[in-house]
């Protein structure tokens, strides 16, 4: 693996425990997570679509990017919402109580809302910058030329990888693409929790399964990146690398996503993953 890729997902997995820690310090100093700021009955409802073939309980609205406040709540609520879209709470207490899943239309659009965030091409051209610093893929050459080629290579990375995982496979295998937050007890088990996400998901119908989608999605975007990114190494060891640092990256996100109410508590931010959820006869929620 190339030594800017090696560079960037270290300081990512960094700052991602950096937060998750500061929250999980948070939680283990309060004990049990305070009650979350509840969202209106009537915005729970109005996501409610009626289905009679499938009664579901369905995930509270994302938090609006205009409910940030404060100088820097677009940036705040622009890096945030792709944690919550793809972060759900089961809800374990509700006796009966069964999440709504994706269908295969929503699953596609959770595809496209990821590839087409603006955090998304803020990361990619960032990582293109640094590739171009580190003359990583010298054939791209320098100069404006250079970084658009770079810039180019990274999203349609970004794009495949997430076609892949949050889409393709997730399909064929009848995989639920998000992460299902535990969000009660103690830190050591919810940190267990989120890394053990990238073996362990949930399929459509709840019950739990080996996450395809993480390993042959990741597996797949790292052999199709060998046709945009020519000087990369070839062979099994590079490629199984290149695997093992985007799992360990997803899995840093997903502490994240763990730990995000108390992160948002502790920094005043809105959010609203833990309200009260409505039972209804519902068709999937999109995220």
């Amino acid at each position: 693996m190339e030594r800017g890729t090696h560079f960037r997902t270290l300081t990512a997995i960094c700052f991602q425990a950096a937060l998750a820690a500061l929250a999980g310090g948070a939680a283990c100093a309060q004990g049990l997570p305070t009650a979350p700021q509840q969202a209106p009955a009537a915005s729970l409802r109005e996501e409610a679509v009626k289905n009679a073939a499938a009664p579901c309980v369905e995930p509270p609205p994302m938090v609006r990017i205009e409910d940030y406040n404060g100088p820097f709540r677009k940036v705040v609520g622009e890096f945030a919402r792709p944690l919550e879209r793809k972060s759900v709470h089961p809800r374990h207490y509700k006796l009966g109580a069964k999440l709504c899943t994706l269908e295969l239309k929503d699953k596609f659009v959770l595809f496209l809302q990821d590839s087409f965030d603006p955090v998304t091409f803020l990361s990619t051209g960032f990582n293109a910058g640094i590739d171009q610093a580190e003359d990583t893929d010298p054939s791209y050459g320098q100069g404006a030329e250079g970084y658009g080629k770079r810039f180019g290579a990274g999203y349609a990375g970004q794009a495949t990888s997430r076609f892949f995982k949050d889409f393709a496979y997730p399909t064929i295998f009848s995989e639920d693409p998000r992460y299902y937050r535990l969000a009660h007890g103690s830190a050591r088990r919810r940190l267990l929790h989120a890394m053990e996400h990238a073996v362990v998901a949930h399929r459509d119908n709840g019950k739990y399964m080996f996450n395809f989608s993480e390993w042959l999605g990741t597996a797949s975007a790292v052999v199709l990146s060998n046709t945009y990114h020519p000087d990369n190494e070839r062979g099994f060891s590079p490629a199984a690398q290149r695997v093992g640092y985007s799992v360990l990256q997803d899995m840093g996100f997903d502490v994240l996503r763990e730990f995000w109410p108390e992160i948002s508590r502790k920094f005043r931010l809105p959010f609203r993953g833990e309200s009260e959820p409505v039972n209804h006869d519902s068709s999937p929620a999109a995220q």
